[in-house]
């Protein structure tokens, strides 16, 4: 959704700590997609989403979500913004993906397993 639908009027939404701390509408749908897509999957777990999505669950996990790190970026057209996106058990983190579509990167980390990079250097 977010690299192929941006659309090219994309404009700020709001703002949040300073004028340059700024959320697109794409920010929110992508936040509201991401939740909604785990949601049907996992309806039990939590979420903290970085534009807003904050609910409890009852299964101990908590999806942490920021839908468009480097919102200024992709708000001008840059290549370098990623959507990050990691899980909770218990209040300890256990997983993170960080993907960079427009770059072809994702990383991701297991704790206690490593973690890894697959991209254009493959």
């Amino acid at each position: 959704m977010l690299r192929d639908g941006r659309p090219a009027d994309l404009a700020v939404a709001r703002t949040k700590s300073s004028p340059i701390d700024v959320v697109t509408e794409m920010d929110i749908a992508a936040e509201k997609l991401i939740t909604g897509l785990i949601s049907e999957h996992r309806p039990d777990d939590g979420f903290l989403g970085e534009e807003g999505a904050a609910t409890e669950g009852t299964s101990g996990v908590r999806w942490v979500v920021d839908p468009l790190d480097g919102t200024v970026n992709y708000l001008y057209g840059l290549p370098t913004w990623s959507v990050s996106i990691a899980a909770e058990q218990d209040g300890e983190t256990v997983v993170g993906v960080v993907a960079a579509p427009m770059r072809g990167e994702t990383y991701h980390a297991v704790r206690g397993e490593g973690a890894w990079a697959t991209g254009a250097w493959e």
